[in-house]
């Protein structure tokens, strides 16, 4: 019988393969450990290894992050560790990608979704909720909405 730790624990070590093993270091358990991470410290290169996996532009992700393209590639280039926010939405980011590519059984398929207008959602193409204050959860909402063939 598989259990929601189990599938939880799977969920997490994806994000952490995803993200690089190299640059996370630690184990995550729970949202909440995006948290003690960010205060540690993640390395801007987290942010390339999430936009090759997931195929996205450097202009989206940028936009996604609320921050421009040439401050993102110069994180990037730098090596720089990220502040503290920027590294919490960043892991929220890459776990909700990671999530809706399940919800969707591909990535491809959730990408499609992202810049579709969404009713649910004021008419907001779901991407464009990622950059503003509270986006992140209501996108994930609407996603577990649609994995439990909730009207959305």
């Amino acid at each position: 019988m598989i259990t929601a730790t189990d599938t939880s624990t799977k969920h997490y070590k994806k994000l952490i393969q995803i993200l690089g093993r190299r640059y996370l270091r630690f184990k995550i358990e729970s949202p909440y450990d995006f948290i003690h991470i960010a205060a540690k410290g993640v390395n801007a290169n987290v942010i390339k290894n999430f936009r090759d996996y997931f195929n996205i532009s450097r202009e989206d992700t940028a936009h996604m992050l609320s921050i421009s393209s040439p401050t993102l590639y110069r994180w990037t280039r730098a090596n720089k560790n990220l502040e503290r926010n920027y590294s919490v939405q960043l892991l929220e980011l890459a776990d909700l990608f990671l999530y809706g590519s399940e919800v969707f059984n591909n990535k491809e398929n959730f990408i499609k979704w992202l810049y579709l207008p969404n009713t649910a959602l004021g008419g907001f193409e779901p991407q464009d909720l990622t950059g503003v204050p509270g986006g992140i959860s209501k996108v994930r909402d609407i996603l577990g909405r649609i994995e439990n063939g909730v009207y959305s």
